[in-house]
């Protein structure tokens, strides 16, 4: 029986991951959107790969366990990227907090119980993340409380008219938490779990965003980067790949920032741009 690959979110990053990771594997594609989700079926099963699709609302914890449920009925689980999320510009802050936050606690909860010994599982944040910190206690909330519960904590209760751009780094960084304290109870099943945080990466997600109104400063932020070019799908799939292997068992409960310096520039205040030649 081969084992089984699980991809929760079928759009750029989510097929590369397939592409690059998904080899002698059963994938079992997901999406809350029927047309993406058969389109990217289709481009994979004529490349060769064996791919199964299930339509999976990432916010409904139902939704979730049926599909942790049918990739267990596959075969062993043994790789579970969840590349589902909303950007700035493509939903409100509830949705956003709904499907990047409750969704992703979910997947790790709901996973979780049927993850194969030897597993890993990658959740897909983003630099966002890496340039937000919160209080301690807040921080400690999005690692411990139960999914069913994260929209309560009072961080959300105290800022109702939260704007999309804040919900979506509260979220992201939220992640990387939830993987923190997802860790130990992956690490009982033999199983590892980490986040990868991309920077700005040229999925149509990321071309809506450069097209909105942060486009300049994204734009900005590449420019002054240590490698100075937008990021490609392949490069998100090249590190999922990483920490799905043999190469990374002794990494898990961490992130890998995946950002081509920008979170670096940032912090050091250097623009790399005016330096670079060739």
């Amino acid at each position: 029986m081969a084992d089984v690959l699980v991809i929760i979110g079928a759009g750029g990053m989510g097929e590369a991951i397939a592409r690059r990771t998904g080899s002698g594997h059963r994938v079992l594609l997901g999406d809350f959107n029927e047309d993406l989700l058969s389109d990217s079926a289709r481009r994979m099963q004529d490349s060769g790969f064996d791919v199964e699709t299930r339509e999976v609302d990432v916010s409904s914890r139902n939704s979730v366990r049926d599909r942790a449920r049918a990739a267990a009925d596959l075969g062993p689980v043994k790789r579970v990227a969840h590349t589902a999320g909303l950007s700035p510009v493509q939903a409100p802050p509830p949705a956003i907090l709904r499907v990047n936050l409750v969704g992703v606690a979910y997947s790790l909860e709901e996973f979780g119980q049927v993850v194969a010994p030897g597993g890993s599982g990658v959740v897909i944040s983003s630099m966002g993340g890496a340039l937000n910190d919160f209080d301690g206690r807040t921080e400690q909330a999005l690692r411990t409380l139960p999914a069913d519960e994260l929209l309560s904590i009072p961080y959300l209760q105290e800022r109702p008219d939260i704007e999309s751009r804040a919900a979506y780094g509260f979220s992201k960084r939220a992640n990387q938490l939830r993987v923190q304290g997802a860790a130990g109870a992956w690490g009982a099943r033999g199983a590892r779990v980490n986040t990868v945080s991309p920077g700005i990466i040229s999925t149509p997600m990321g071309q809506q965003e450069l097209a909105g109104t942060s486009g300049d400063s994204m734009r900005s932020m590449i420019e002054n980067s240590a490698t100075g070019r937008i990021g490609t799908t392949n490069d998100i799939a090249d590190a999922v790949a990483f920490l799905f292997g043999p190469e990374s068992t002794f990494v898990t409960g961490t992130d890998l920032l995946v950002d081509g310096g920008v979170v670096a520039s940032i912090r050091t205040g250097t623009a790399v741009s005016a330096r670079r030649t060739g």
